[in-house]
C-alpha cells in the first residue's frame, strides 16, 4: 500500500507509491552524447569565456590562457547581475526588487571527457576548493544573503554544455527551501537545544535501513521522506553548520564520499542525469533591529549536499499540490546503492528497481 511520509525538517510530505514502479514504462539512462563541435570550456579557448575570477593554475601560466586546472568564470548568460542596488519596492499588493546577484560557472578540468567520479583525490580537492573559496568571496559582499553551489549533469537535469561543470549563484533573498530549513532548525534547537540533522544522522545509523555509506568523516543517507527515486544526502557526521570551515584534509575526505555516491547512482541507474545541490549556512548579515537573528546558528544547521538523479518528472499532481510521488521506496533505494562497491560491480539484486518509471 503506498504511504504518505513528511519530512521531518520542511512541512512537506510525499507519497511513495512503489507499485507505480511496475509501470511499463522504463528509464535505460541517458548517456552523454559524444563530444562534438566547439566548446568554450576547453582549454585554449579562455578567450570565447567572461574574464576569470579564481583558478588553480600551473606555476608560471597567465590569468585567462592555458595552464590552468580548475577555473571560475562569470556566467556568460547570468540569471542575476553583480551591479546595482537592491531597489526594493511595492507595486500595489506586489513586492519587487532589482535582479541583484551573482551567477559564476566552476569549469572542473581542461579535458573535455573528465568525470568528476574519476577525478583524483587531488583534483577533487581543488574543485571543492573553488567552491569554498567563491562562497567565501561572495559573502563579503552584503547584498548577498545566500550562495548555492550546484551541479547539473546531462541535459535532462539542465546542463546546456556538456564540459563538466558546476555553479555558484549568490542571491540577495533567503531561498524559500533554506531559509524553511533554517527556521525548522533554530525551532527545534529552542526546544530541545539539539541540532535537527544530528537527531536524523543519529536515528538513522541507529537503524541503518536508509544508510547507503558511513565513513570516519562523513554518512550517506537516503532521507526517510526522499523526493526522488535514489535520492541521497551526505552529511558531516560531525556538527558543523558551515561547509567553508573545512579545512583540505576534510575536503578530501568529502570528495572521496561525493565520489564514492556518483559512482553507486551512476552504475545503479545506467548513468542518469543528475542534479546536486550544496545547502551550507547562509551569509551572517546583520538584520535590522534583530542582532541576535544568527545566535544560535552555528548550534542548530548542518550543512549538507543533495544528491538527486533525474529519473522521474514532475506532472499535473506534483505542480498543483506541491507532493512528490517516488516509485522507489528510500529503504530499497538504499539497499541497492549498498550493493554496488567503487568498482562498479553490483552483489545479488532482488529488487525489480534497475527499471524505473520515468512517467507521472
Amino acid at each position: 500500500m503506498p504511504q504518505l511520509r513528511k519530512d521531518p525538517v520542511i512541512d512537506r510530505w510525499v507519497i511513495i507509491a512503489a507499485e507505480r514502479g511496475d509501470r511499463p514504462f522504463t528509464f535505460d539512462g541517458h548517456p552523454s552524447p559524444p563530444p562534438t563541435g566547439f566548446c568554450p570550456f576547453c582549454e585554449g579557448n579562455e578567450d570565447k569565456t567572461p574574464p576569470e575570477v579564481w583558478a588553480v593554475r600551473k606555476e608560471g601560466t597567465k590569468r585567462d590562457e592555458p595552464g590552468w586546472e580548475v577555473r571560475v568564470v562569470p556566467n556568460k548568460y547570468p540569471a542575476l547581475a553583480i551591479e546595482g542596488g537592491l531597489g526594493r519596492q511595492a507595486v500595489g499588493l506586489y513586492d519587487m526588487m532589482n535582479g541583484v546577484g551573482a551567477h559564476e560557472v566552476i569549469i572542473e578540468h581542461p579535458e573535455h571527457d573528465f568525470k568528476l567520479r574519476e577525478a583524483s583525490e587531488s583534483h577533487i580537492v581543488k574543485i571543492l576548493t573553488a567552491y569554498k573559496e567563491r562562497i567565501n568571496d561572495l559573502r563579503g559582499d552584503d547584498r548577498m544573503r545566500y550562495v548555492l553551489a550546484f551541479r547539473n549533469s546531462g541535459a535532462v537535469a539542465g546542463a546546456s554544455l556538456d564540459h563538466p561543470h558546476s555553479q555558484l549563484i549568490a542571491l540577495a533573498i533567503t531561498p524559500k527551501i533554506v531559509k524553511d530549513k533554517l527556521v525548522a532548525a533554530r525551532e527545534h534547537y529552542g526546544s530541545k537545544e539539539r541540532c535537527i540533522f544530528c537527531d536524523i544522522i543519529s536515528q538513522e545509523l541507529h537503524l541503518g535501513e536508509r544508510v547507503v555509506s558511513e565513513t570516519e568523516h562523513f554518512v550517506v543517507l537516503c532521507p526517510f521522506a526522499a523526493r526522488f527515486p535514489y535520492e541521497v544526502v551526505i552529511f558531516p557526521k560531525q556538527h558543523c553548520h558551515d561547509f567553508c570551515l573545512m579545512d583540505e584534509t576534510l575536503l578530501m575526505a568529502f570528495g572521496a564520499t561525493l565520489q564514492d555516491t556518483l559512482r553507486r547512482v551512476v552504475d545503479a541507474l545506467n548513468t542518469p542525469p543528475y542534479n546536486y545541490v550544496l545547502h551550507t549556512a547562509p551569509n551572517m548579515v546583520p538584520r535590522l533591529g534583530r542582532p541576535d537573528y544568527w545566535g544560535t546558528l552555528a548550534m542548530d544547521y548542518h550543512w549538507h549536499l543533495e544528491l538527486l538523479p533525474r529519473v522521474t518528472r514532475m506532472a499535473g499532481f506534483e505542480w498543483g499540490t506541491g507532493f512528490y510521488i517516488n516509485p522507489v521506496a528510500p529503504e530499497v533505494a538504499a539497499d541497492r546503492l549498498r550493493q554496488y562497491a567503487a568498482s562498479g560491480a553490483p552483489a545479488t539484486v532482488n529488487d525489480s528497481t534497475a527499471a524505473l518509471a520515468v512517467e507521472p
